[in-house]
């Protein structure tokens, strides 16, 4: 099985968000960078099902203090636990060989747009167990889903469309959160596709050969169950999977992959910016209002003006 995952190069969070002095564009020179957490859990899912069809991995599992048995699946082995297959038996993480799917199971290939920073991105992806890393080159500017979403389907087009039996995306990027490129590959490349996936399952077709997924998710206090036929778009949210750790063999394998560019050809996206604007946070203050018995005036006139008093 031939499985392609999207991912995207988003800055870290976790402090203040700064702008350009043109107001067009976060700041990001102060910041790290790395792949959204649903896209992480999208390359984790590629892998862990390229393992249950016969291929090996390269990472290391999360240890059950942190997650504990996967969802909807077997238990795991000592080894490998946290993590354990989505819908499937546990697997193990023992086999530390080539990239998931470099034998019979299949192949991860993880594939983003961005700047040539974004190699770096790809190299953490193919340490935790893909197999080929595609680079949509650019100059760094932010595209829009309309233009993204083309060029992701030209270049699976040309890849070959028939290569791929199962295209992940992560159900939206932690920066815009726009929700929109899986759907528009989808559209483009005339593929069923599912949104907001927390379970995914594959089965052999015994009508038509090859494989079906099972797809299952959340939705105002009910789940929905798709079943579609391959090849097909899924996105998939975070919490699916428990991504793993890369091990040091998948890091140093990674190291020396080599990565294949391309220069995506940019259509108009029909959308314009016009300014970004951070909102005003809330202000938290702490006041003293003294201490002992000589606070209590003062509380009961502070309970008094928030309307907490008879």
């Amino acid at each position: 099985m031939e499985i392609c995952v999207c991912v995207k190069r988003v800055p870290m969070v976790g402090g203040t968000i700064m702008l350009t002095p043109d107001g067009m564009d976060v700041d990001t020179s102060m910041s790290g960078f790395t792949v959204s957490p649903h896209e992480e859990c999208a390359v984790e899912e590629a892998v862990q099902i390229i393992e249950r069809l016969g291929g090996a991995a390269t990472g290391s599992r999360r240890s059950a203090s942190v997650g504990g048995a996967g969802v909807g699946g077997a238990g795991v082995s000592s080894a490998s636990v946290g993590g354990a297959s989505v819908g499937g038996a546990g697997v193990s993480s023992a086999a530390v060989g080539g990239a998931a799917g470099q034998g019979a199971g299949g192949r991860v290939t993880v594939l983003t747009l961005g700047p040539p920073e974004a190699a770096d991105q790809l190299r953490d992806m193919l340490a935790l167990g893909a197999g080929r890393a595609i680079l949509l080159e650019t100059d760094g500017a932010e595209w829009g889903p309309v233009a993204t979403a083309a060029a992701i389907a030209d270049a699976v087009a040309d890849d070959g469309t028939a290569l791929y039996d199962l295209l992940l995306f992560g159900n939206e990027s932690a920066d815009t959160g726009g929700y929109q490129v899986p759907v528009r590959v989808a559209h483009a490349l005339g593929l069923p596709c599912v949104t907001g996936i927390k379970k995914l399952t594959i089965a052999a077709d015994e009508v038509g050969g090859g494989y079906r997924i099972e797809a299952r998710r959340e939705y105002r206090g009910a789940e929905e169950i798709f079943d579609l036929p391959l090849p097909a778009v899924v996105s998939v949210k975070e919490g699916i999977n428990l991504p793993r750790y890369p091990s040091l063999p998948g890091r140093l394998r990674a190291k020396r992959a080599a990565i294949e560019r391309i220069e995506p050809r940019q259509i108009a996206d029909g959308l314009r910016k016009e300014l970004l604007r951070v909102p005003a946070g809330s202000h938290k203050r702490a006041q003293i209002l003294g201490t002992g018995t000589e606070a209590v005036p003062a509380l009961v006139e502070l309970l008094d003006s928030l309307g907490v008093l008879p």
